[in-house]
């Protein structure tokens, strides 16, 4: 399958501030057209696709067919962050994600690298293998060195609201105006990562679909989902395949594709631009489709 790639990372690629994502290893993506993040899960029990790609061959090998179907990012996971999964020692995460992103970054030297990691130590060793962004699901809460880390090695990083780690995280999750609440949160978070160092402009916002939210409110966020811009950073969406779709639509988790793709497309024209999917191909027709009629 052809690369759909329309406008691939350079070091040297200009683009409005809020449209701009600096990454580690003197890479930017200019997100005012949508990007793709590929998931490359290396992990037995991940909710969508646990074990599928769980040795580093596979692992590789999937990332390619990702990259052929159009994936600007890799994000590369070693520890499942599903409601209810329990933590991965750091070893056993080591242990599946460098070997993965060290042969990623040998054979797809054009594609940018991404590790889902709270861990400090994870993501050094990521950074050094290769990878120029921290997907983190913790806003740096899970492991204090995280901080220091991204803080000195300046990579991408995806800012993500959770209420609560992923073993606790969807027990009777309460807010009085999700959006709001996740919007100051977030403003919170951004000046915490400032002062300590890490430039805005490294920085992109996951509001957390799942993560410590009913399905009531992870519609409401997508509803509203515009109301990030003012933030003037640009909005990462994880929605693949999540339970929102089994509960708004009753579709079991292996038959999620289609809304994804649908959602995707629908939330790119409320100002979503890096969308983390599983199935790449489907997800950039569906994108393509709104980019051309909003055109």
């Amino acid at each position: 399958m052809p690369d759909t790639r329309r406008n691939p990372p350079t070091a040297a690629m200009t683009g409005k501030s809020a449209d701009l994502w600096r990454l580690g290893r003197g890479l930017a993506l200019d997100c005012a057209t949508d990007r793709v993040a590929g998931i490359v899960n290396v992990t037995p029990d991940s909710f969508s696709d646990g074990g599928r790609h769980a040795d580093t061959a596979a692992a590789v090998a999937h990332g390619r067919r990702l990259a052929a179907d159009g994936a600007d990012i890799l994000d590369v996971g070693g520890e499942s962050t599903r409601p209810g999964a329990a933590p991965v020692p750091l070893e056993a995460e080591l242990a599946r994600v460098v070997p993965v992103v060290a042969a990623l970054a040998e054979a797809l030297p054009g594609v940018v690298l991404s590790v889902d990691t709270y861990k400090a130590g994870c993501a050094a060793a990521a950074i050094e293998a290769g990878a120029a962004i921290i997907n983190d699901v913790s806003a740096c809460a899970f492991d204090p060195g995280l901080l220091d880390v991204v803080c000195h090695h300046k990579p991408g990083y995806v800012l993500m609201h959770s209420l609560g780690r992923p073993e606790t995280m969807q027990r009777d999750p309460r807010y009085g105006d999700v959006v709001e609440d996740i919007l100051a949160f977030f403003e919170e978070k951004l000046a915490m990562l400032s002062r300590a160092g890490l430039p805005e402009d490294r920085v992109v916002v996951d509001p957390g679909i799942g993560f410590g939210k009913r399905p009531e409110h992870n519609l409401e966020i997508l509803r509203r989902l515009d109301r990030f811009l003012v933030l003037g950073r640009p909005v990462f969406l994880g929605l693949s395949n999540k339970s929102v779709f089994g509960a708004c639509l009753n579709l079991p988790v292996g038959e999620r594709g289609l809304a994804t793709a649908v959602a995707s497309a629908l939330c790119s024209g409320r100002g979503a631009r890096i969308h983390r999917l599983h199935d790449v191909a489907q997800g950039r027709v569906a994108l393509g489709l709104a980019a051309a009629l909003a055109a």
